[in-house]
């Protein structure tokens, strides 16, 4: 079972799934592929809501300071397809 750390519904339209970590564990990259997998998948199958997740770990975060939501999923990329 996973559970994520936030659920930001940004509209009616969009939802983003943030994770975030103080220490990065071995399984946290394996966790996000599996989210990223989980967001396409469901993306693909419906086009209601837009599904998109976030990893934001406590050294990126104290580092780049983001102002905003929009910073933050601009600025957190890791994990991201490439």
């Amino acid at each position: 079972n996973y559970y994520p750390d936030f659920i930001v519904k940004l509209s009616n339209k969009k939802i983003v799934i943030v994770e975030t970590k103080g220490q990065e564990d071995l399984d946290v990259p394996l966790k996000m592929e599996r989210l990223r997998q989980w967001c396409d998948d469901i993306n693909r199958v419906q086009n209601e809501v837009k599904f998109d997740f976030v990893f934001v770990d406590q050294e990126g975060f104290d580092t780049y300071k983001p102002t905003s939501f929009k910073s933050l999923l601009n600025g957190f990329l890791k994990y991201k397809k490439s």
